[in-house]
């Protein structure tokens, strides 16, 4: 990836990693189905509005739309009511890690179902780097849930698996401008869980939410939807499904640089040890290093 891909996947990371701060405060008052609704819903209508100023069109007839639909269900509504009903029962943190098996399952199937994106020493390697290291940043305290809340714990699994499914799903819409590609697919997301949200919850009859619970569903649908899908999508057609699910490893370690930076607080030599084999995850992956230490040796 280039450097621009690299400063993408990492103000990436950021707004993805506020998503589970905005979980925690918005599940206070509301449920799972109508915070995924309202998240969509807004993201929709704010992305449209992107779509008509760009003067993009967006797909017409019902055929175009189908793929759409299709990566709506496994890139938001599926993957998004999975993670707000599991944390209800885990931590962030574990969230977090389960979170981060996507780029694991993202290398496995780019591998049987793409041919530019194959399985290399090299990947599988960064992978786990990658995975290992999230496990050792977000500490012992998360993992100490593990084996607890188990439906919930495979909820969280099954999500990052669906984002491995999206992320192939949406290099094959790479033809369509990033704006198109997320308002089109945000907006079958949201029409997809306004009847769930409906039957589930009947949120015209919830108490009217507080403010902070209001700011944070303003937060998922505005930052860690809509500018969060505007880069992810320049950055699959750019880098690919497994270099972009990369994030997911980053957004542990954005929180912990977060709260150091705005928080004061502190940061442990174990922290310190999981953004490293993190960093070497990365490295790995990214593939330039080893071919540069291979060209030092000589053929």
């Amino acid at each position: 990836m280039s450097a621009r891909q690299w400063l993408l996947l990492a103000l990436l990371s950021v707004l993805w990693g506020g998503a589970f701060f905005f979980v925690e405060v918005a599940l206070v008052a509301l449920p799972p189905s109508t915070i995924v609704f309202a998240r969509l819903a807004i993201a929709a209508v704010a992305l449209l509005a992107v779509v008509r100023l760009a003067g993009l069109a967006l797909p017409r007839g019902w055929r175009a739309w189908l793929p759409f639909a299709l990566l709506g269900l496994v890139n938001n509504a599926l993957p998004f009511s999975l993670i707000t009903w599991g944390q209800q029962s885990i931590t962030g943190g574990l969230a977090a890690i389960l979170n981060a098996t996507a780029p694991l399952f993202t290398v496995l199937l780019a591998h049987v179902a793409t041919d530019d994106e194959r399985l290399t020493p090299g990947k599988l390697a960064g992978v786990l780097l990658g995975l290992a290291g999230v496990a050792v940043l977000v500490g012992p305290d998360a993992l100490a849930g593990l084996g607890d809340a188990v439906l919930a714990q495979l909820a969280v699994l099954v999500a990052a698996l669906c984002y491995a499914v999206a992320g192939l799903l949406g290099k094959r819409l790479r033809a369509h401008p990033p704006p198109v590609t997320a308002t089109a697919m945000v907006t079958c997301s949201a029409l997809l869980m306004l009847p769930v949200a409906a039957w589930l919850d009947r949120p015209w009859l919830l108490p009217v939410p507080g403010p902070e619970a209001v700011g944070a569903v303003l937060g998922l649908a505005l930052l860690s939807t809509v500018l969060a899908y505007l880069i992810f999508y320049r950055l699959l057609a750019g880098a690919g499904a497994t270099n972009a699910l990369l994030v997911t490893f980053l957004i542990p370690v954005s929180a912990l640089l977060l709260g150091a930076g705005l928080l004061d607080e502190p940061v442990d030599a174990p922290q310190l040890a999981g953004m490293g084999l993190i960093g070497l995850g990365l490295v790995a992956v990214d593939g330039r290093a080893w071919r540069y230490l291979r060209g030092l040796r000589g053929p």
